[in-house]
């Protein structure tokens, strides 16, 4: 693999109140101290990879050309799970090979895929955010090799789940309701059923008045329920994995 890295994202379900990405952080700062290190998220759907993957998918076209994203949702470690470096056109992913990496991965139309096979001296059950993948980062960041194994994309896991997911996977801190379905597959006149509601399309919030329900596409291309000035996941009583019903057109694959 040859790409020049231009700064390291964490991608983490670990949150921002324990020890666990500082500790990560400090590999990294100890490895490559002059590159930068920055959260894209630390509260990506807990111990769900496929949520968490649709999620990532859809914000990474707005990092930076070159930078390498260490994503960690983990709820398999210490187990067999294979360990993935995988290299995009335009961004380098490592993480665990449950389905976290994939979707982003089949989007790029240039990819490559290896399977990690270096081991550190000591590494422990628990925390492979710190133990493996956040020193195998600084590896690829400095230009160093490591033993690793070519995989076909296709092995992957989760490289049969659909392109676009009908269920929620992640809700925001004002209860908006991300869902794995991108807007562009969506028609605006279409229909959503949740929560026992009906939910149609609304531009922007001010479309809406306050307090009600509407969805719409959100900055990440994805479509969102919202409730105007209050929360549509306290509003409609569900969460991450609850599916969504389309009324109107939408894609045929949405809710497997």
């Amino acid at each position: 693999m040859s790409r020049s890295i231009s700064a390291i994202a964490l991608y983490t379900d670990f949150g921002p109140l324990d020890h666990y990405l500082g500790q990560m952080r400090a590999v990294l700062h100890d490895r490559v101290p002059s590159l930068p290190v920055y959260d894209l998220m630390s509260n990506a759907p807990r111990f769900d990879p496929r949520a968490s993957a649709y999620l990532l998918a859809a914000i990474l076209d707005d990092l930076p050309s070159g930078t390498l994203v260490v994503a960690i949702v983990d709820p398999g470690v210490g187990s067999n799970r294979k360990a993935l470096m995988v290299q995009t056109c335009r961004h380098v992913l490592i993480g665990p090979d449950n389905g976290l990496l994939t979707l982003a991965a089949r989007r790029s139309p240039q990819l490559q895929a290896w399977k990690i096979d270096w081991t550190p001296v000591k590494l422990s059950t628990s925390f492979h955010g710190r133990d493996l993948f956040a020193p195998v980062a600084a590896m690829v960041a400095r230009g160093e090799p490591f033993p690793a194994s070519p995989l076909s994309p296709d092995a992957l896991v989760g490289w049969d789940w659909p392109d676009d997911l009908a269920e929620v996977i992640h809700a925001d801190v004002y209860g908006n309701l991300i869902t794995g379905l991108r807007t562009a597959k969506l028609d605006r006149d279409a229909l959503i059923r949740a929560g026992g509601h009906l939910i149609a399309n609304a531009g922007t919030f001010s479309e809406a008045p306050p307090g009600a329900l509407f969805w719409y596409g959100n900055s990440s291309g994805l479509v969102e329920i919202a409730c105007n000035q209050d929360s549509a996941a306290g509003r409609l009583g569900i969460g991450i994995g609850d599916k969504i019903d389309l009324l109107g057109k939408g894609p045929a694959t949405a809710n497997p």
